[in-house]
């Protein structure tokens, strides 16, 4: 006696609950299905088998079109759809500093001091990625510089122990430069941003688990000019592998589509960031506003360095409809990132007072601030 089963992809996937039990099999060709027969013994019933196998391939097929072609909705329910690979297997939290990545000094990310030393920043950053592993998912640690953390020999010395760490746990990082507190969008001090660069390169450009994000949020920059300056940057750092740099969209990191495409950052990635408090809007209005500010044409290359909401309200954001503008805007972002491909680095995993915080932090110990939110993101990264 034959054993029989029906192979499936998902437990809830919409096609293959559409089937109604008729006692299908699979081959060992995946996708050929045929009725079981205990027996074959003669030429016309064998006949009869392969019309019916082909009449049935032909209705099953036209059953996953039609899922498909649900599946470009964003109105289909998450636990039906698939996923696909995240770009560069990105899956990310933003490690930021009490307050704002946007300052003038030493960026003394939440729970280190600006005098720490080098072994004090790199076991507590090993930590610290260790934990946004395993309590929110994230293999992938984006975190920011600027002219004085680098330039400055003691303060680069004692940073290094951060990005270092994170290394050391096995995870990515993504070195973003935030400019000075009074820099409205725009490189002010050129040299003192090209010597920052060179010395982060010169580290790093080596190492296949950094990448490299030239700006965060150029917002005052034109488009011609932000992608004039990424070319003078990628001119500047021959060295660095164009696959692991990364070029903001145009404003807040708010449109790739603007610069995608363009010849002069030919290789590289993109950021986009996006955020619930821009506008309001249904899950569908979501997952097509993020799409329609990268294009179809870059999905393949964008990191969605940050996104995220209010995780400690206790608001569910996983399984579920909802009419909340926060739930309906995190659903829409996760789809549009699972469906394309995309890569998420969730804004933050880790900031002190911060309530879209993935994880509060206590000492050393990062605490899970919402498990919902912690279980879309990982639909979104593609888990």
């Amino acid at each position: 006696m034959v054993n029989f089963s029906i192979r499936v992809k998902n437990a809830d996937d919409v096609f293959f609950r559409s089937i109604p039990p008729i006692f299908l099999v699979v081959c060992p060709s995946p996708g050929f299905f045929i009725p079981p027969t205990l027996a074959v013994k003669n030429k016309i019933f064998m006949k009869k088998i392969f019309l019916f196998s082909l009449s049935l391939a032909f209705l099953l097929s036209c059953s996953k079109e039609k899922i498909e072609e649900q599946e470009n909705s964003s109105s289909i329910t998450p636990k039906a759809r698939y996923s696909t690979a995240a770009v560069a297997n990105i899956k990310g939290a933003n490690w930021a500093c009490p307050g704002d990545n946007y300052q003038s000094g030493y960026l003394a990310l939440s729970g280190l001091g600006p005098g720490d030393s080098y072994n004090t920043n790199k076991a507590f950053a090993q930590n610290i990625a260790s934990q946004l592993s395993s309590k929110v998912g994230a293999n992938t640690v984006r975190i920011p510089c600027n002219i004085v953390t680098v330039n400055d020999q003691a303060n680069w010395a004692r940073y290094r122990g951060v990005i270092d760490g994170i290394l050391a746990n096995g995870s990515k990082v993504i070195i973003a430069y935030w400019h000075e507190t009074t820099a409205n969008g725009y490189v002010t001090d050129w040299n003192g941003f090209k010597n920052m660069w060179t010395g982060v390169c010169d580290n790093y450009q080596g190492n296949p688990n950094v990448y490299f994000e030239i700006m965060n949020e150029p917002y005052g920059y034109s488009t011609n000019d932000l992608l004039n300056m990424y070319k003078t940057w990628l001119a500047d750092h021959p060295g660095v592998t164009r696959g692991r740099v990364l070029c903001g969209g145009t404003g807040y990191d708010d449109n790739v589509k603007n610069i995608g495409g363009d010849s002069r950052i030919s290789g590289c990635l993109y950021s986009q960031h996006i955020y619930g408090y821009w506008s309001s809007g249904d899950l569908s209005y979501w997952y097509n506003n993020l799409l329609n500010r990268i294009g179809s044409a870059n999905y393949s290359k964008t990191v969605i360095t940050e996104a995220g909401c209010t995780m400690n309200s206790g608001l569910n954001f996983f399984g579920t409809t909802s009419s909340n503008n926060e739930v309906n805007y995190f659903q829409g972002v996760c789809n549009a990132s699972r469906d394309k491909g995309m890569a998420i680095c969730y804004w933050p995993g880790v900031r002190d007072g911060d309530s879209y915080a993935m994880c509060t932090r206590s000492g050393s110990t990062l605490n899970q601030t919402n498990s919902s939110g912690k279980n879309e993101l990982n639909w979104g990264y593609g888990n």
